[in-house]
């Protein structure tokens, strides 16, 4: 099992991949057979992701050795327990804007004394009942991850006082939304784009912190990576479909060009 937290102690790269519209057995399968992935994220922030496809994602994982964990907006704080409670290894924010909004989704996800998150021994987090309350929330505590993102011009200006939370693991850039905010959208060489991102990284490096982003292309993961940069998500469920039915449309281009 490659576990996040295990790997970023270590300065490991965590290799990711996002789900949330195709979320069926076989796409963990595939990426499990394929190799080179860690773990995945789950989209419920643009897609109606439920607690049972949460349930089956994270169990599907775990048979391939994968961790995960759920990039969630700030809905409600069920959300957030249910989340856990299905059996993600972590919970990322989305759509922070303030330091002061990341510490209330840290009270969410954090048992007393951190958090105020409600006890409940049913769920996969308690092994179904198999562990005791205080055992569950030491553990949990202690191994899921935590996650805030950076996409907002609040969260950007506040990066330093978010790195600086007891708890946050991991400050994961958003780059497509930094880059709409900062006005230079898609533009992944842009020094306003950069220069965003290398506060984002300085910060973390301060408060001893990791941090994560989307390998918009090679590059653009390599410069991340010598940023200090150690979780990167490469590729997206519906995404990676479609370029595999466009190459192989391509492969057999003069088949398709028929018009009979």
């Amino acid at each position: 099992m490659h576990r996040f937290k295990d790997r970023l102690a270590k300065g490991q790269l965590c290799r990711i991949f996002c789900v949330g519209r195709l979320m069926q057995p076989a796409v963990f399968d595939v990426h499990g057979m394929v190799g080179g992935y860690h773990g995945f994220w789950i989209d419920q922030e643009h897609v109606g992701v439920t607690y049972e496809q949460v349930v089956l994602a994270a169990c599907a994982g775990r048979a391939n050795g994968m961790d995960c964990f759920v990039r969630m907006p700030m809905t409600n704080y069920a959300d957030a327990t249910a989340n856990l409670e299905a059996g993600a290894g972590g919970l990322m924010a989305a759509r922070i804007e303030s330091a002061k909004h990341a510490e209330e989704f840290m009270q969410w996800v954090k048992f007393a004394p951190r958090g105020n998150r409600g006890l409940n021994a049913s769920g996969y987090d308690a092994l179904y009942g198999g562990k005791t309350l205080p055992q569950l929330a030491q553990d949990a505590n202690r191994d899921n991850v935590v996650a805030i993102q950076i996409e907002t011009l609040g969260a950007l200006e506040e990066c330093e006082q978010i790195a600086a939370i007891e708890g946050v693991d991991l400050l994961f850039v958003g780059p497509s939304d930094l880059s709409q905010v900062l006005g230079v959208l898609a533009q992944w060489e842009s020094d306003k784009l950069w220069s965003a991102i290398e506060r984002v990284a300085a910060a973390c490096k301060t408060y001893k912190k990791n941090w994560g982003t989307i390998a918009v292309n090679p590059k653009f993961a390599q410069r991340a990576y010598d940023l200090g940069c150690r979780m990167l998500s490469f590729g997206m469920d519906i995404v990676m479909m479609r370029r595999g039915l466009e190459a192989t449309r391509a492969s057999f281009e003069a088949m398709f060009a028929r018009e009979e």
